[in-house]
């Protein structure tokens, strides 16, 4: 194996401390590494190029298991391992015991704090591993302050860990940050100062305008393009959107779809800096923060919208203000970033079939139906299929067991449909999954993805550029290069610089963080760690 690493030397910043001030871990919910290149011209020199020409990049990292979603995502990146042992399998599963599907982070026997509604009705108990940041307060005896924060009540709460000082998230239903009662019974003062200024009422009083004059965004194709979502009160998908147009009981969830989402989880993250006096303690501290609006903007306009570029042109001032205020408060050199994403996305397959490239959509309602119709008539009983979604298929166990049916009949005749679907390229059983060991890649990721207790009874990989079918936008979730390639960028405190092409898998981080900070590797961790970061 031939490694390829170009290392210019340590930061000159770096403190020769034993250990940072603060570890800052930031994900960009569906950054493609390829978005660095990219937009590269019109960022400023204090946000993305400023990782990229003081810290360390590895150009080759990628995601080690299917699906890429959200949830898996910031809980494979926190705890070193993959669904199949932390168990946050997708964003909501399917539990057959209540008939019902699971968000990855739900938890019904705790309460909203910071709100009268049901937004704040979340914790960590479904993950089932340690995350980096819960080994950080064991090994100071909770010394080490950690807060974690996002649009999005996954992307606070799964990278916070089971035992935070703060996860907060903010609630669609009314433009504020709200916490549960796992974390405590009343949000900190500067939190509610924080809600007092009604951020998001003010952006939805104005418009969405472009940084840069409209015509300067030739990394993207034209504004005007079919394959986008259209927002309502709009009617086509162009740039300035008027948000004070937009129908009252959805504008604040609205508003997370566009840049304003991520620059008022900044104004939230440089409040906590300041009011938590993150990176001020003797023992390290760490900041968890994590940008949702990239991954909404993304599924309503694709990657190749004037929209998205303009969400990371924007993104890309936010990181400048809270690097700046960093380097006021903890000292350049005092701490340490990484910065990676969740996931990567896919094209729009209608835009790529405009190109003459083969694409297209599948429709697991659809093939649900048919796949239940071919067994009722085969086997005599309605509703075999209990559940489909996100390549998972649920067969009634109940139903089968009670009618004293053959499963492995019922599933080999469901083998048999599905693999006949021109959009399927593969099909795996559970029983081969918990029996088996896979070297193929695609297998073997499918595998690292699957949980023993949560998964399907028949997991269904789709063809490359297949995607679930949606009228505009795009989405993710495979195992190709377009959802897994993301960018893992290293900064600040004993990072060297340069960058390296090695292949490097998302469960290294988590490993690496360890090694730097001297404490427990994670409990569940089955990544390496970065070599090149750690020379």
């Amino acid at each position: 194996m031939m490694i390829i690493i170009f290392a210019i030397g340590v930061n000159v910043f770096a403190q020769s401390q034993n250990k940072p001030k603060l570890v800052v871990g930031i994900v960009v919910d569906q950054m493609r590494q390829e978005y660095l290149y990219r937009y590269n011209e019109h960022f400023s020199e204090g946000g993305f190029k400023r990782l990229m020409s003081e810290g360390f990049m590895l150009k080759n990292a990628h995601y080690n298991y299917i699906p890429t979603k959200t949830g898996p995502g910031h809980a494979s990146i926190y705890t070193g391992t993959t669904p199949k042992d932390h168990g946050i399998i997708l964003n909501e599963w399917y539990n057959p015991k209540t008939n019902a599907e699971i968000n990855c982070v739900d938890d019904f026997e705790v309460q909203t704090v910071g709100s009268k509604s049901d937004k704040g009705e979340f914790s960590p108990r479904h993950l089932l591993a340690p995350t980096i940041t819960d080994q950080l307060k064991l090994s100071t005896q909770s010394r080490s302050k950690v807060v974690s924060i996002s649009i999005k009540n996954r992307g606070a709460i799964l990278p916070g860990g089971h035992m935070p000082d703060g996860a907060y998230w903010y609630d669609g239903d009314n433009g504020n940050f709200v916490t549960s009662t796992y974390y405590a019974d009343k949000l900190p003062s500067w939190v509610k100062k924080f809600n007092q200024r009604k951020l998001a009422d003010q952006y939805l009083s104005g418009k969405w305008e472009t940084l840069l004059p409209v015509e300067e965004y030739k990394a993207s194709g034209p504004d005007d393009a079919p394959f986008e979502e259209i927002f309502q009160g709009s009617t086509k998908s162009v740039l300035p959107y008027h948000l004070s147009q937009w129908p009252e009981e959805e504008k604040y969830d609205l508003l997370l779809e566009t840049p304003f989402g991520n620059t008022i989880l900044k104004e939230l993250a440089l409040e906590a800096i300041i009011n938590e006096e993150i990176g001020t303690h003797d023992e390290t501290d760490f900041l968890a923060i994590s940008f949702s609006s990239t991954d909404k903007v993304g599924h309503a306009f694709g990657p190749q919208s004037v929209e998205i570029q303009d969400t990371y042109l924007k993104l890309d001032r936010d990181l400048a203000e809270i690097f700046s205020k960093l380097d006021v408060q903890v000292g350049k050199g005092n701490y340490l970033v990484f910065l990676t994403a969740d996931h990567a996305v896919a094209e729009n397959p209608d835009f790529l079939k405009s190109k003459g490239m083969i694409s297209g959509f599948y429709n697991e309602p659809q093939i649900s139906k048919d796949l239940n119709q071919l067994l009722k008539n085969q086997f005599g009983f309605e509703g075999l299929v209990e559940h489909f979604s996100d390549g998972q298929l649920y067969l009634n166990d109940e139903l089968i067991q009670s009618n004293k049916l053959n499963k492995t009949e019922v599933v080999t005749t469901s083998y048999d449909f599905l693999a006949d679907l021109a959009e399927v390229s593969d099909i795996l059983l559970a029983e081969d999954l918990r029996r088996l060991s896979f070297a193929e890649d695609q297998k073997a990721m499918v595998q690292r993805g699957y949980h023993w207790h949560r998964s399907g009874d028949i997991t269904v990989l789709y063809q490359p550029t297949y995607i679930e079918h949606k009228e505009a936008g795009t989405t993710h979730g495979s195992g190709f290069t377009y959802d897994t390639h993301v960018p893992l960028l290293w900064y600040g405190w004993n990072i060297p610089q340069g960058y390296s092409y090695q292949y490097h898998a998302i469960t290294e981080i988590a490993p690496t963080l360890a090694f730097l900070l001297d404490i427990k590797l994670p409990d569940a961790a089955t990544g390496q760690p970065i070599l090149e970061i750690l020379k």
